[in-house]
C-alpha cells in the first residue's frame, strides 16, 4: 500500500500557536471594548469574525504544509539536459 505524504502535526501546531495567541488577545480586547451592559451584542460579531479568519488561515496553512510534504516526497527532476540525452 502506498503511503500518503502528511504534514507534521507538531510543526503545524507550533506554526499556528503564535497566530492563535494573537487572535485570543484580540478576542479579549473585543470583549473589554464592548460597552457595559452590551458585552455580548458589542463583541459577538467581532469575535465571530476573528475566529472565522483564524479558521481560514489554519486550514490554508495545513493544506499548504500537506502540499509541501507531497512535493518533498518526489525527487527533483534531472532537468532538460537529462531528458534530451534519453530521447537521442
Amino acid at each position: 500500500m502506498e503511503s500518503k505524504p502528511v504534514l507534521s502535526r507538531d510543526d503545524y501546531v507550533n506554526q499556528m500557536r503564535q497566530e492563535m495567541e494573537e487572535m485570543l488577545g484580540k478576542v479579549a480586547d473585543a470583549i473589554n471594548e464592548a460597552p457595559a451592559g452590551y458585552v455580548i451584542s458589542g463583541s459577538e460579531e467581532k469575535v465571530r469574525d476573528l475566529f472565522a479568519d483564524l479558521r481560514r488561515r489554519a486550514y490554508e496553512k495545513g493544506l499548504q504544509m500537506r502540499v509541501d510534504a507531497a512535493e518533498a516526497a518526489f525527487p527533483p527532476s534531472e532537468g532538460l539536459e537529462h531528458r534530451e540525452d534519453q530521447t537521442q
